[in-house]
């Protein structure tokens, strides 16, 4: 994961976040500026089945699915938080799905032919009653205290995209068919109160996939809430990659690799009022993971290069608090989030996420932390800018300065910075923080009057968010200028001829400018016929004199709603 500061460590931009007492705490931020905690296990893996993490023996579970043949044995290597694997449970099978039970005394294990259980303390075998055989890699749920399961028969993988999907229990240590299928890949997500939520992976045979709530107490399942995605056309349907339940069971968001972060009502599965902005562009949704305490979200992607791979940020969508991102790039860290590869610790004081490279052949571990201090920042002084006269349409440079307390930032801070003009307020961006705190907010004012600019710090990863002062500027009309060539002499004979440059400064004119041409002689004075300007910004002023002696022409522009007037003059000797 690339990083500001180190290789394998926190990279980009963005959120304040703080590890306070029983949880994580986000503030706000435009940028990364300090490397979050991030421990990496290498995992012993060439497939990735499922995680499950225990928070009361604070153990991680990590599933090898390596399915596809009867012949394949099954691993699920066993972590601390602090990223130190203890051991190895080995199966005679494949093994995929895994689940706690709701005290985490429990671990069910999805294998190829059976559902064991196993103690989480003493990592034993408790029961492995035998189920319907499984050749595609299960899915496996907890709910009223008994595993609900996935079963797919295929003769070979190819065959698991469409594949009939069965969802299966274990009742009085043998298993039962709950009666509800469908086809190619079903996920099972937990959440409160024995529900649970099943999705349908797009396949051929599914070409508009459902999502379903069901209650889980009772002896069988009872569906309750579903929904289908695909309008009338056929479009938007859903190409789902992972599931979570906010923990009140409000929210269900869904990692959708066409659309981003999908959050819904529980209730009616519809759409919640305020979704989640949309992923960094060339990000596909892979993972989604609310924190324990249901205060924020994570967000992991598959993407390339400098595009974050994971992001971190409120769970309410309405909280604008910038996203901590995160870049995971190399042989040191992996490629990409994979699907249904992020949990939290129950305080939220860790995330764990599973990446992979870009062949999908090697997995790491992360266990993240952010940091748990923050340090005060504060705005000196006021604002200047330059240049003193505002004009419309051209550039302006308003300065200030920031200071921060705690170790100097890794990457600049910035500032955010808005213009409220009389056609209301305008975010103007994000601005870098020098070394020596100052900062400089670039913006072209395009209206009269007075327009106010105000500056504010969003916070990082360790420092605390602050308000900043403002400016009230009056922009002005922008200056336009003539200047004109014109002979020393010329005759009455052979006429007089001027050329000239006409320029105006901000905002360009709509239509090329027409300029008013005065002639003034010993007879009086009179206009003459209008000039146009040239693309280029030329005009050439061509007049048969009507009398000897000094004559002089002054050529104008009136100016308009955003530009002032201008005029210029020359004399010319005129002889017979």
């Amino acid at each position: 994961m690339n990083t500001a500061h180190r290789s394998g460590r926190l990279a980009a931009t963005v959120l304040a976040a703080v590890l306070a007492g029983t949880g994580l705490t986000v503030a706000a931020a435009p940028a990364a500026h300090a490397a979050a905690s991030d421990t990496v296990a290498k995992l012993p893996f060439t497939s990735y089945g499922s995680l499950a993490v225990d928070s009361v023996h604070e153990r991680i579970f990590l599933a090898d699915a390596d399915v596809g043949s009867h012949a394949n044995y099954g691993q699920i290597a066993v972590y601390t938080f602090q990223g130190e694997r203890i051991s190895t449970i080995h199966t005679t099978y494949h093994v995929s799905g895994l689940a706690l039970s709701a005290d985490s005394s429990t671990l069910y294990v999805g294998e190829r032919y059976r559902i064991s259980a196993y103690d989480t303390a003493t990592l034993a075998i408790k029961s492995g009653p035998s189920v319907p055989s499984d050749q595609c890699g299960r899915e496996v749920v907890v709910a009223g205290g008994k595993p609900y399961y996935t079963s797919q028969w295929a003769d070979n993988l190819t065959q698991c995209a469409t594949a009939a999907s069965t969802l299966d229990t274990v009742v009085n240590g043998g298993w039962q068919r709950t009666g509800w299928n469908d086809s190619g890949k079903l996920l099972l997500e937990g959440g409160p109160n024995d529900t649970f939520v099943m999705g349908q992976g797009l396949n051929s045979a599914a070409p508009d996939p459902f999502l379903s709530v069901f209650d889980g107490s009772g002896e069988t399942p009872v569906r309750g809430a579903t929904r289908r995605f695909a309008d009338d056309a056929g479009q938007g349907a859903l190409d789902l990659k992972d599931i979570a339940v906010s923990p009140d069971g409000a929210k269900v968001a869904l990692a959708d690799a066409r659309t981003g972060t999908r959050l819904l009502n529980t209730s009616d599965l519809s759409d919640a009022a305020t979704g989640y902005q949309p992923l960094p562009a060339g990000a596909t949704a892979a993972s989604v993971a609310f924190s324990g305490d249901g205060e924020y979200l994570a967000r992991g992607a598959s993407a390339t290069g400098a595009t974050p791979d994971l992001l971190v940020q409120p769970a309410d969508p309405g909280d604008a608090t910038a996203p901590l991102e995160f870049v995971f790039e190399g042989s040191q860290d992996g490629d990409r989030v994979v699907p249904r590869g992020m949990e939290w610790s129950a305080d939220g004081s860790r995330l764990f996420a599973v990446t992979t490279n870009a062949t999908g052949g090697q997995y790491w571990l992360h266990i993240i932390q952010p940091p748990a201090v923050q340090y005060d920042v504060r705005f000196t002084g006021g604002l200047t800018h330059s240049p003193a006269q505002a004009v419309a349409g051209e550039p302006l440079a308003v300065r200030g300065k920031l200071e921060w307390d705690g170790p100097a930032p890794g990457r600049p801070l910035q500032v955010t910075a808005s213009r409220t003009d009389a056609a209301g307020t305008h975010d103007l961006g994000t601005f870098p923080v020098k070394e020596d705190g100052s900062y400089t907010v670039l913006d072209e004012p395009g209206l009269l009057g007075d327009a106010t600019y105000r500056v504010s710090f969003l916070g990082d990863l360790t420092h605390r968010p602050a308000d900043g002062p403002s400016t009230t500027v009056t922009v002005g009309k922008a200056p336009a200028s003539i200047a004109l060539t014109a002979p020393a002499e010329a005759s009455m004979s052979s006429g007089v001829e001027i050329t000239g440059t006409f320029t105006a400064q901000g905002k360009a004119l709509p239509d090329r400018a027409v300029l008013k041409v005065e002639r003034t002689d010993r007879l009086g004075s009179g206009t003459l016929s209008s000039v146009t300007v040239g693309a280029d910004g030329t005009f050439t002023v061509k007049d048969i004199p009507r009398a000897r002696r000094d004559v002089t022409y002054t050529v104008s522009w009136p100016g308009d709603d955003l530009h002032l007037g201008a005029s210029a003059s020359a004399t010319v000797h005129v002889t017979r």
